[in-house]
């Protein structure tokens, strides 16, 4: 599976969210401004990747996600804990606490789900 570009993974995200639309129910959960015919073709090569599938309603095309939000983020995350941390979770962990972006309170949470697992 391959990394999407930002804008291909924002409108996964809000296919994810509506579970199947149409590209101009897409538009509105897009950030920024967004054109109609660009989104359409971004969508149409999320479907070349095989991230998304269609249903065709007359000229008019129905997308929804092949690709599960929790299979890309797998994907994701082991791809960006290679590339940034040496593929060591502990340097993960660490660079968010020490960013201030995980408190001491959500460690233990975390530290509880893992001796759960055991």
């Amino acid at each position: 599976m391959e990394r999407l570009t930002n804008k291909e993974e924002e409108i996964m995200q809000a296919l994810w969210r509506l579970n199947k639309a149409f590209v101009k129910e897409i538009l509105p959960l897009l950030p920024g401004e967004n054109h109609y015919n660009t989104i359409s073709t971004i969508v149409r090569n999320l479907e070349e990747k095989g991230f998304v599938g269609h249903q065709a309603f007359g000229k008019t095309h129905q997308y929804f996600p092949l690709v599960s939000k929790e299979a890309y983020t797998k994907k994701f995350m082991s791809f960006a804990t290679k590339r940034f941390f040496d593929n060591n979770y502990k340097n993960l962990v660490s660079f968010f606490a020490q960013e201030e972006k995980i408190s001491a309170e959500e460690l233990r949470e975390i530290l509880k789900l893992i001796e759960e697992k055991k």
